[in-house]
C-alpha cells in the first residue's frame, strides 16, 4: 500500500476503527513517512503508537521498533495480530531457534513490525540479518533513554547510532513522553538527526487536577484520601519494603490492594497488573517499575507517598491518572522530612570518587581478578553478599556500578531476566500413556512438543507467554501448571529468574589509576542536583500554580492558571469570601443602576479578580436580582 493522505485515513478506519487522528499524530505520520528523521513528544495517552504503526502498513518493508518494555512490546504484538497486522518481537529469554525463525521472517517479508529491546541491537546475530532486511524506518520508544541530561538513561541505547550506520537511508521516528529543551537537543544529536525537526503536543493536561499535600502523617493521609476518592488507584513508592506494607496497609482497612515491583516472579507481576486492569483489585502500590505500557485509561488518582527524583519522573507517573479524559488527580503526599531524604539521594547516586576506586577494587578481590586481567569475563553479582563481606550498603554499591559502566570498566546488568528451561524427563513415547494429567497439562505438553525441538535430551529455553497464547492460558497459568508438570516428575522445569551481572570491559586496572571524566560524573551529579531542587521547589511552593510549573519546567509557557490545582483553589478560597462577594455585587448593581442593558463583556470595566466578579454575577442571578439575556445584562 502505498503511502498518502487517503491511505492513512483508511488504515487508522480498517484497523483501530478511528475517523481521524488526534493532535499532532497526522503530522508525525507524513513527516516519518517523508523521509525525515522526526522527534515526537506526546505526553502519556496522547497516542504514540498509532504514529508508528499507521506509517508502518502505509509503507513497503519492515519497521523495526526499539523498546525496553518487554511487556508492551509483548502486548502491542498480541493486539496487532489480532487486529490481523503481521508483528513480531524479539527479546531476552526467547531460544536460538525462535529468533532466528523471527528475524527470518523479517527478511523475507513476512512482519511489517518487529519490536526489539535495545540489548538485542548489539548481536551480531541480530546486525547481520539487519543488513538483509527491507528497512522502511526505525522507531525509538522512550528516546528519553538515550540522553545522560534525562531521568532514565540506559547505555544500551547508545547502540542504536550503530543501526544507523547499517541501514543509513532508514530514518528515524523518536517517541518520548517527558523531555526538557536540553533533553530534546540531546535526543537528536546521539541519534544523528539529519536536521532538527520536533514535534510537540502541550503538555497541559486539563482533566488532571495536581494536588501538594503537605502532612506530618502520609499513611493516614493516603487513607482519607483513597476512601473519599472513588475509582482505580495507583499509589507509588521509593522502595519494594515499602510498596509491600503500604498495600498491607489499605487490606487491613477494607480495601482491596496489592503491591508490585521489578522484584516479583514474571507470572506474579502479570498476574497482579491484570487483576487490577480488570478491576478485581482496585489499588496497586508499586515502585517506578510499574506504569511504563500500561494502558489502563479510567485511572481515578495517582498518589506519591515518597516524592521522585526529578520532576520528569513524577510527571510521566502522575500522567497515568485521567487518560480517559474525565476528572482525575494527582497527589503528592510531602512533608519537611522529604527535603532531607532527596538531598541525601544526591550523595547516594554520586558517592565520593575515592569510594567508587573502593567499590571497583573490591570486585576484583570478590571475583579473583587479578590486575591486568579480567577482560571479557562475566559473573553473576550478588549484591547482598557482596556487601555483607565488604561492609558496603546496596545503594552505594549500585551507583559506583553505574558510574564504573559510564566509565567503561565495567557493564553492570541490573537483573537480567534469564527465561524459564523446560526437558522432559519421561520418553516422547510415553507421554502418549500418561491418563492423569488434566485437560489443561495436556494442552501444555501438545504446545511444548509443537513449538520447541530438543527437549528430550537437554533443557531449553521457553517464552511462558508464547505458550499462554499457544493454549489460551494466561501466563500465571502456564507457570502454574509447568510446576505441576514438574511435580509429577514429567518435565525438568527451571522457572526463569533475574539475576544481575557484572562484565569486565577491560583489563583489571590499579584503582589508583581509574579516571573518571567530568561529563560522566561532575557534569551528572550537577544536573541530577538541578533535578532535585527542581522537584523540592515544586512541592515546596504555595505561591505558583502547580499546571504551569510543570509546563515552564518543560518549556512550554502558559499564559493562565489550571484552576483546579491546590494552588489555585487556595487562592480562589482567599479571593472569594462573603466580604469581597457583597462588595463586588454592590459595584455589579451600580453599573446596571441606569436601568439599561449592558452588555457582559461591560463587567471588565470592574477591577476585580475575576473568581470575584463571577461568584458576584452568580449570586445576583440566582436571587434574581438582575437578569442576563443574550448576553445582556439588565435589572427589572
Amino acid at each position: 500500500m502505498n503511502s498518502g493522505e487517503s491511505s492513512f485515513e483508511s488504515i487508522l478506519r480498517r484497523y483501530w476503527g478511528y475517523d481521524d487522528f488526534r493532535s499532532i499524530q497526522r503530522e508525525i505520520i507524513e513527516s516519518i513517512s517523508s523521509g525525515h528523521d522526526t522527534l515526537g513528544l506526546m505526553p502519556t495517552g496522547g497516542g504514540k503508537s498509532i504514529t508508528f504503526q499507521v506509517p508502518a502498513l502505509a509503507k513497503e518493508g519492515v519497521c523495526i521498533v526499539i523498546t525496553p518494555l518487554i511487556a508492551l512490546m509483548k502486548d502491542q504484538v498480541m493486539n496487532l495480530r489480532k487486529r490481523g497486522i503481521r508483528a513480531a518481537a524479539i527479546y531476552s529469554g526467547m531460544s536460538h531457534e525462535a529468533v532466528l525463525t523471527t528475524l527470518d521472517n523479517a527478511v523475507f517479508g513476512a512482519v511489517s513490525i518487529l519490536y526489539v529491546s535495545p540489548e538485542r541491537l548489539s548481536s551480531q546475530l541480530f546486525q547481520t540479518k539487519l543488513k538483509h532486511m527491507r528497512v522502511s524506518f526505525i522507531t525509538i520508544d522512550e528516546a528519553h533513554c538515550i540522553s545522560q541530561w534525562g531521568y532514565d538513561f540506559r547505555p544500551s541505547y547508545l547502540k542504536i547510532a550503530d543501526i544507523r550506520s547499517i541501514k543509513p537511508d532508514a530514518p528515524v521516528l523518536a517517541l518520548t513522553a517527558t523531555a526538557t529543551p536540553t533533553v530534546v537537543d540531546d535526543i537528536q544529536e546521539k541519534l544523528g538527526f539529519r536536521e532538527k525537526r520536533v514535534f510537540n503536543m502541550s503538555f497541559e493536561r486539563k482533566n488532571l487536577a495536581y494536588v501538594v499535600r503537605h502532612t506530618s502523617d502520609k499513611q493516614g493521609e493516603l487513607i482519607h484520601i483513597l476512601q473519599n476518592v472513588n475509582g482505580s488507584a495507583i499509589v507509588y513508592v521509593h522502595s519494594r519494603r515499602h510498596a509491600k506494607e503500604t498495600a498491607e496497609l489499605l487490606c487491613d482497612t477494607g480495601m482491596k490492594a496489592s503491591f508490585y515491583h521489578a522484584g516479583l516472579e514474571s507470572a506474579e507481576k502479570d498476574k497482579r497488573q491484570k487483576a487490577w486492569q480488570n478491576d478485581d483489585i482496585r489499588i496497586i502500590v508499586a515502585t517506578n517499575a510499574f506504569g511504563m505500557g500500561i494502558d489502563k485509561p479510567d485511572v481515578r488518582i495517582v498518589i506519591h507517598i515518597d516524592c521522585p527524583d526529578s520532576i520528569e519522573a513524577y510527571f510521566q507517573e502522575a500522567g497515568r491518572a485521567g487518560r480517559d479524559g474525565e476528572k482525575a488527580y494527582a497527589v503528592l503526599l510531602c512533608n519537611n522530612a522529604d527535603v532531607t531524604k532527596l538531598s541525601k539521594r544526591i550523595s547516594d547516586n554520586f558517592p565520593d570518587k575515592d569510594y567508587i576506586k573502593k567499590v571497583y577494587e573490591h570486585l576484583a578481590y570478590f571475583y579473583q581478578i587479578a590486575t591486568g586481567s579480567g577482560y571479557g569475563l562475566t559473573f553473576e553479582f550478588n549484591i547482598d553478599k557482596f556487601c555483607h563481606t565488604f561492609g558496603h550498603f546496596p545503594i552505594q554499591v549500585e551507583a559506583a556500578l553505574h558510574i564504573l559502566t559510564r566509565a567503561g570498566y565495567i557493564d553492570y546488568i541490573e537483573e537480567q531476566e534469564n527465561a524459564s528451561r523446560v526437558r522432559f524427563l519421561t520418553e516422547r513415547d510415553n507421554l502418549y500413556l500418561l491418563k492423569n494429567n488434566s485437560e489443561t497439562e495436556d494442552k501444555l505438553i501438545i504446545a511444548l512438543l509443537r513449538n520447541y525441538s530438543g527437549l528430550f535430551s537437554d533443557y531449553n529455553f521457553v517464552d511462558e507467554s508464547f505458550l499462554a497464547q499457544e493454549t489460551d492460558l494466561t501466563s500465571h497459568e502456564v507457570y502454574q501448571t509447568l510446576k505441576l508438570l514438574a511435580h509429577k516428575n514429567i518435565i525438568g522445569f527451571i522457572p526463569r529468574k533475574r539475576t544481575p551481572y557484572i562484565r569486565y570491559t577491560q583489563r583489571r586496572e590499579d584503582s589508583e589509576h581509574l579516571f573518571f571524566p567530568k561529563e560522566i560524573y561532575e557534569e551528572l551529579k550537577d544536573r541530577f542536583e538541578k533535578q532535585i531542587k527542581a522537584m523540592t521547589e515544586y512541592f515546596s511552593s504555595d505561591d505558583t500554580c502547580r499546571s504551569r510549573m510543570l509546563l515552564g519546567y518543560f518549556g512550554e509557557n502558559s499564559d493562565h492558571d489550571c484552576g483546579t490545582c491546590d494552588v489555585c483553589l487556595q487562592r480562589d478560597k482567599k479571593l472569594v469570601n462573603d466580604d469581597t462577594i457583597a462588595a463586588t455585587e454592590a459595584e455589579i448593581l451600580a453599573l446596571l443602576a441606569d436601568k439599561h442593558r449592558h452588555h457582559i463583556t461591560e463587567l471588565n470595566s470592574i477591577r476585580r479578580p475575576y473568581e470575584q466578579i463571577d461568584a458576584a454575577l452568580s449570586s445576583l442571578i440566582n436571587e434574581e436580582k438582575i437578569f442576563q439575556e443574550d448576553g445582556m445584562l439588565f435589572v427589572d
